[in-house]
């Protein structure tokens, strides 16, 4: 099943924000995140917010969803109406499996943000999908309707590591479909790579890189499997059937990506991202990364506004229930402090290959900072220039340089 969400204090019933984070808005530039709840199945491996059509009741429809996410855009543009984002820069439409839902469907929801708040004319627009759910023509209707940028769950080219997996679709089908997503026009495309798998061996994990660099991709994506409490796998791992994944191990895959992306043109720009170029890197997500605002419609979707952060109802039929009742379906909400903020400000930012200013840690983390780069962990050279940057050990390292740099005490002034 999903991940709990977390607690907080409850969202107004109308959705309203606070006016002092109002008046924020879109300081930082502005997104539009949608959440598409549904998969064909469920990977073992998986804890999104996610459902197959047996585990949906009345009222949370594929056909109905676009609909309900229009609700909540209205609901939305009801409160920002006394100070709306300037315009869209990015939108993102992940899942679940986006492309299950017919181009038509997506288009007609990517049409409401614009008519609602407007896109801007370099708007980066994603659509996430599994290889198996997209063809040559529904990739040039999406294309067509607005969509730059196409993010494909390709997790491996070795058929025992998908089966681990539970993915559905055969192993080269990830880069036949980045293939097609190219021809259909897209200006971006991106391969999501998972290591680390129990079975998977570093000639398995090689020739999965192999196959990304090789299919004319500008950006690949790669994360270290973890067993998420409650999932098929966790099961699998419990029982005994499958060995847990190895630290260690998922460490040098994390090298054996990086020199192998490194030799194929790609640079790394975020821990677990690498582009050909700067126009590669996925601007929705950096927005994320640089305390950027964004709303997120659909359900178990997370927003952060002005420094508000909260997160929808998860299941689909409560969602649609709450706004065709007139309610927000939002669940909870924390409105950050300065701590808070610059605690996030620490965490994501040193994730970035352009690091962290040093002054964020004041004179009391300047000890910090200098332990690490003593042990190798932050680049000499960024340090000397005012900057906190993490060095390829450091990127392996990356929590402990961030709690050791927020155990010391916050500067007076942030």
């Amino acid at each position: 099943m999903p991940s709990s969400p977390p607690d907080g204090e409850p969202v107004p019933d109308d959705g309203q924000l606070p006016p002092e984070s109002l008046a924020r808005v879109g300081a930082r530039g502005f997104g539009v995140y949608v959440h598409v709840p549904f998969c064909a199945s469920r990977c073992g491996y998986c804890d999104f917010n996610t459902y197959t059509a047996t585990e949906l009741g009345p009222g949370a429809s594929r056909e109905s969803f676009p609909q309900a996410v229009r609700s909540e855009l209205a609901l939305a543009a009801q409160v920002l109406a006394a100070a709306p984002p300037p315009r869209v820069d990015t939108v993102f439409v992940g899942g679940g499996t986006p492309t299950l839902l017919p181009p038509a469907a997506l288009a007609g929801i990517l049409d409401s943000i614009d008519a609602t708040w407007g896109l801007a004319g370099d708007a980066e627009v994603t659509v996430e999908a599994n290889p198996e759910s997209v063809d040559p023509a529904s990739l040039r209707q999406l294309r067509a309707a607005g969509f730059t940028r196409v993010s494909l769950g390709m997790q491996s080219a070795a058929p025992h590591v998908l089966a681990v997996l539970d993915r559905r679709h055969t192993p080269g089908r990830a880069v036949a479909a980045a293939g097609e997503a190219r021809a259909a026009g897209f200006d971006h495309v991106n391969l999501d790579l998972i290591y680390g798998t129990p079975g998977e061996s570093a000639e398995d994990f090689a020739g999965s890189l192999a196959a990304a660099t090789g299919a004319g991709v500008d950006h690949v994506s790669g994360y270290a499997l973890t067993v998420e409490p409650g999932t098929a796998l966790a099961a699998r791992v419990r029982r005994g059937e499958l060995p847990a994944p190895d630290d260690d191990l998922a460490a040098d895959r994390y090298l054996a990506a990086d020199a192998a992306l490194a030799a194929a043109g790609f640079g790394w720009y975020e821990i677990s991202s690498w582009a050909r170029s700067p126009a590669a890197r996925c601007r929705h997500n950096l927005g994320y990364w640089t305390g950027a605002d964004w709303w997120g419609l659909g359900p178990g979707a997370h927003s952060h506004v002005g420094g508000v952060r909260w997160w929808n109802v998860t299941h689909p039929g409560g969602y649609a229930a709450r706004l065709a009742a007139g309610r927000s379906p939002g669940l909870a909400r924390e409105v950050l402090t300065a701590e808070q903020r610059r605690t996030e400000r620490v965490m994501l930012r040193l994730r970035m290959s352009d690091g962290l200013p040093l002054a964020e840690l004041g004179a009391a983390g300047a000890p910090a900072a200098a332990r690490a780069v003593a042990g190798g962990l932050l680049s000499a050279d960024a340090h000397r220039a005012g900057r906190a940057v993490l060095t390829v050990p450091g990127r392996l390292l990356a929590d402990t340089v961030v709690r050791d740099f927020l155990a010391a005490p916050a500067p007076a002034v942030i």
